[in-house]
């Protein structure tokens, strides 16, 4: 019988809770120095001056830095073609762009010294306006970087042409605002790096990425990635915002590797508040058309993406919201326009689902609107607009090639289980009661991107002569159960338990090469090579068990408790120790490694229904159940996904309903710790109720998609519409999120906010600006 698709305890867990993980802080390191940063308490400003003096003669202080010491470039953002004038500095080099920019770095010998003798260094600053608000930022009236022109980073330009919505009986459209959340990790970013006799640095990281941060480091030392060993030990929690090459990790780095002495740095959660990269913070304005029976026949999403201070992967990230602009359904015209404005505020980065959420939020939001307009349950709606089973591999309008799927299947799943019907009675029977409690019922059909740009990922097997294996790879864990996953692929192939499966992994001295783990790529890349690797090492085994039994080779399979025997004689056989020994003494080993590279992307989809209570008198929501029906393909094992699945629901409700990122006028963080910043806890969340379907993808011969983010792309759009669906009859006919008891009790007491019919002219300046003809066109770079 086969271990793959059971439910098996995540092997990493006793570890974890008994002697307990070993983050970037427990890393023993004699003699380092600790540093802390400067930070900036001012949105925009110039900087007049930077005194040093009383800091360097402070306790414990060995140096202080600022931009003019460092004499370091700007360094482009990652993840676009972005205005080289837009490039972040290490350090603040004669001007603040957000609250939290570092500004100077403090080296003292205890963390305690650094951070104190950074109050002790004195800035002299020069107000500039803040420009927090896109719209603002767009028009251009302060600019961030003069010499880029405008606050333009990247600009996804498409005509926009109203004829897409002739012959539309109903055309009509909301603006929503997909807030700015903090991504909120258990552990915060650190750091820790130390220079060797052999000149060679070995830098400790908090990362999803360690090639990412190794290939970062070794450019900005000037030196070849051989000279960089990077470590990532357990990582509390990443979600896509511990990739980048944040300037306080490098900075560690270099001084190590300059000042020849080990040196660390661990963040509070305050700065990490600021210095973390956010999420989300599109604008968007959706416009949809179609017949009153229900057919969807134009859409149009227009998107202004806040980038906050510097573009990175954030701006970059409406191209992915423009690939799956049309979700799950066949909508024969579509048009998309998008700008990435900088304001002064915390850069943007990926978070969970990166660019594939708002995509679906607005969709999901569009087709709620367009069935209010017409008077048709959505889930009659969604029902007629599917993309159909037999037409996969489906192209969209935007080019983007969906490799399976059954999106019918899925609601139908999530509509009989949730019992549907019944709920729709309750419903009626609440409002004919005037109720002051009201229900709300809100769907979303999403499908996503999992592993697209892949360029594949590396993985090895060797077997051991106790019988043992080790699976290396190229991917980082940081929390989603790839110890358990790989040995589980491992043990299938080669037939040994999976507790003698040693599993290795974020180490580039160990791990030869790799990519890392982020936009739920890792099974179906480095899980399929660890599976192929083994593979591999079985047919050597059988080239080396066929001459030591002098069978055939094609005579041999694997033996169930491990090693291998001749099929139908279960005594001629070799266990592995037997078979690595043999190898052993032909001075060779029994070891694979493959570089996998997937046939294409593949796109995991799902139904998600929330049932909530809305008190409208107080505006106070109460999520009563949360259904999932998820498809990732084939799914290795059940309680991985599970886990999967509960979290990101739980992230998803939580944006949904109270997560929020705010600043005021002048750029000043209002949410930096966790005493304003509202974080949802397990009062807040029922029992998740979660159903899956299987629809392998082609594309891998797991047939496994990714799930990592499944939950969230799903969660978020179902509990906004099941807010605004309990207040519907009321005139309320959209809630921005976080669909908070203010922001719900205002909805109410303003009578709705309506939606406008026909198509509205485009809500920011998306037409291109003349250039001559010497000028070359932007690129965006995928």
């Amino acid at each position: 019988m086969s271990i793959l698709g059971n439910r098996v305890p995540r092997t990493e867990d006793p570890r974890l809770l008994t002697v307990g993980g070993s983050y970037v802080d427990d890393v023993e390191l004699p003699g380092a120095a600790w540093v802390a940063y400067v930070r900036s308490p001012i949105a925009h400003a110039r900087i007049l001056s930077i005194g040093t003096q009383a800091a360097e003669q402070a306790p414990g202080v060995i140096e202080v830095l600022t931009a003019a010491e460092l004499n370091e470039p700007p360094r482009p953002g990652s993840g676009g073609n972005y205005p080289p004038a837009m490039a972040r500095p290490l350090l603040a080099d004669g001007t603040v762009r957000f609250v939290g920019e570092p500004v100077a770095i403090v080296m003292a010998e205890t963390r305690a010294e650094a951070v104190d003798a950074t109050e002790l260094v004195e800035v002299d600053y020069d107000p500039l306006p803040a420009v927090v608000d896109v719209d603002k930022a767009l028009a251009g009236e302060t600019l961030l970087f003069p010499d880029a022109g405008s606050n333009v980073a990247i600009d996804v330009r498409g005509e926009l042409d109203d004829s897409i919505f002739e012959g539309c009986e109903v055309v009509v459209g909301q603006d929503i605002v997909n807030q700015r959340v903090a991504p909120c990790p258990m552990e915060t970013r650190a750091a820790a790096a130390s220079y060797g006799a052999d000149g060679r640095l070995t830098h400790w990281s908090a990362t999803q990425a360690p090639f990412g941060v190794r290939g970062a480091i070794a450019k900005l030392l000037g030196v070849e990635d051989a000279q960089v060993r990077v470590v990532a030990p357990d990582v509390g929690g990443g979600f896509g915002a511990k990739m980048g090459d944040y300037p306080e990790e490098l900075l560690v780095a270099w001084l190590a590797f300059y000042r020849k002495r080990a040196v660390r740095w661990t963040e509070s959660r305050s700065e990490s508040m600021l210095g973390l990269g956010h999420g989300r913070a599109q604008h968007q304005r959706v416009t949809i058309g179609g017949s009153r029976d229900g057919k969807i026949e134009a859409y149009r999403l227009e998107v202004l993406q806040d980038s906050g201070a510097y573009p990175h992967i954030g701006a970059f990230l409406p191209v992915l919201t423009r690939m799956m602009l049309t979700g799950v359904y066949d909508i024969e015209r579509a048009e998309f326009v998008s700008q990435s404005v900088v304001t002064n505020t915390t850069p943007l980065v990926a978070y969970r689902g990166a660019g594939r959420p708002e995509a679906a939020a607005a969709i999901e939001r569009a087709v709620d609107v367009f069935a209010a307009a017409i008077g048709m349950d959505p889930a009659e709606v969604r029902r007629k607009n599917f993309v159909a089973a037999d037409r996969f591999p489906f192209t969209t309008k935007t080019g983007t090639v969906y490799d399976s799927g059954d999106y019918g299947l899925v609601l139908g799943e999530l509509l009989a289980a949730s019992g549907y019907d019944e709920l729709r009675r309750e419903q009626a029977a609440r409002r004919a009661a005037h109720d002051r409690v009201q229900l709300g019922l809100g769907l979303s059909v999403y499908v996503e991107i999992t592993g697209g740009f892949d360029p594949g990922e590396y993985s090895s097997v060797e077997v051991l002569e106790d019988g043992s294996a080790v699976v290396t790879t190229g991917t980082s864990s940081h929390g989603q159960g790839h110890a358990t996953a790989w040995a589980m692929i491992v043990a299938e192939a080669l037939g040994i338990p999976i507790e003698k499966v040693k599993f290795v992994q974020s180490d580039t001295d160990v791990v030869p090469r790799g990519i890392g783990t982020f936009g739920s790529r890792s099974l179906q890349t480095g899980g399929v090579a660890a599976r192929q690797a083994a593979g591999q090492v079985v047919e050597m085994a059988k080239e080396l068990a066929a001459s030591v039994l002098e069978v055939d080779p094609a005579d041999l399979v694997v033996d169930p408790s491990g090693g291998l025997h001749v099929a139908g004689t279960p005594m001629a056989r070799l266990s592995w120790s037997d078979l690595s020994a043999a190898a052993s003494q032909r001075s060779s080993r029994l070891f694979a490694e493959v570089d996998f590279k997937p046939a294409g992307a593949s796109f995991p989809f799902g139904a998600h229904l929330a049932v909530v209570e809305v008190d409208t008198e107080t505006g106070l929501v109460r999520l009563r159940r949360m259904v999932a029906v998820d498809d990732a393909g084939r799914i290795l094992n059940p309680l991985l996904a599970d886990g999967q699945i509960h979290g990101g629901v739980g992230q998803g409700v939580a944006q949904a309903l109270v997560e929020e990122f705010r600043y005021d006028d002048e750029g000043n963080p209002l949410t930096t710790n966790f005493a304003d910043y509202t974080f949802i806890s397990a009062v807040e969340l029922p029992s998740f109720e979660s159903i899956r379907t299987e629809t392998p993808t082609p594309n891998n011969e797991l047939g496994a998609k990714g799930i990592g983010e499944a939950g969230t792309i799903g969660a978020t759009p179902a509990v906004q519409n099941a807010v605004v669906d309990a207040l519907s009859h009321l005139g309320v006919r959209h809630v921005d999120m976080p669909t908070t008891p203010e922001r719900v009790w205002a909805s109410i007491s303003s009578g709705g906010t309506g939606w406008a019919e026909g198509p509205r002219p485009p809500k920011w300046p998306f037409a291109a600006p003349e250039r001559t003809d010497e000028e070359p066109a932007e690129e965006v770079v995928f």
